[in-house]
């Protein structure tokens, strides 16, 4: 089966997964947390990338990106995948695949997601209960998004600037999000979205990425095509 193509689309973020091969582990130890960051903030850098919030869990990653060139994202998840996967292999004296295939990506409608999309991705420990609060996870763009701690892989996009006329009050602001829960419906959308590499969006957004991009933007119909007999020739719509 072919792959499917990626969204190359410049000024709009996209959220991005890659998961551990069989579902197993791609961090060790606090070094390889480290190296890891370390790797996706010289490739983000390299690709003209803006990355907005990001969490490393055991097995897998969430990263929520801008990119400013074409195939930008791409080829930052490439770069920092050679690096790391090199790092991972030579340090634990391993061979083989570290991530399971590709990594999955979708389009967010910054208007309606973003600041949603940065929560789900926050609270991603706190879901998988390693942690009560996020600000408890040491491996999540929430201490920088909503404390204030210094983070040279973030850069701020202009909703999460907008909520605020300075920094402190955009960081207050951004930690009242987080006293209301994700709505179960929004978790569905995220999770269907990049999953099956479409667009998180307004149906308007999702129309508009359709007509630039010529894909599908959104899930198919459920069920088997439907069959219509007409003048004794069946017809698949």
């Amino acid at each position: 089966m072919a792959r499917k193509p990626r969204f190359n689309l410049i000024g709009i973020p996209q959220h991005v997964i890659q998961r551990g091969n069989n579902r197993e582990p791609c961090f060790y130890s606090v070094s390889d947390y480290q190296r890891y960051l370390h790797d996706l903030e010289n490739a983000a850098i390299k690709n003209n990338c803006a990355i907005h919030a990001y969490v490393l869990m055991t097995n897998h990653v969430h990263i929520l990106v801008t990119p400013f060139k074409s195939h930008g994202v791409s080829h930052m998840m490439q770069d920092l995948g050679r690096k790391y996967v090199y790092y991972i292999n030579h340090t634990y004296k391993r061979t083989g695949t570290l991530w399971e295939g590709r990594f999955k990506s979708s389009l967010v409608d910054s208007e309606k997601y973003l600041l949603t999309c940065m929560r789900y991705i926050e609270l991603n420990p706190v879901r998988a209960s390693m942690v009560m609060h996020p600000g408890e996870y040491p491996w999540s763009s929430y201490a920088s998004n909503a404390m204030g701690e210094s983070n040279a892989l973030i850069q701020q996009h202009i909703l999460y600037e907008q909520l605020g006329s300075n920094k402190c009050n955009q960081q207050y602001l951004y930690r009242e999000l987080f006293k209301h829960h994700l709505d179960d419906v929004d978790i569905h959308s995220i999770r269907e979205a990049v999953n099956q590499e479409l667009v998180l969006g307004r149906d308007d957004f999702k129309e508009k990425i359709k007509q630039m991009t010529k894909r599908q933007v959104k899930p198919a119909p459920m069920g088997r095509p439907k069959v219509e007999e007409e003048m004794g020739v069946y017809l698949i719509l």
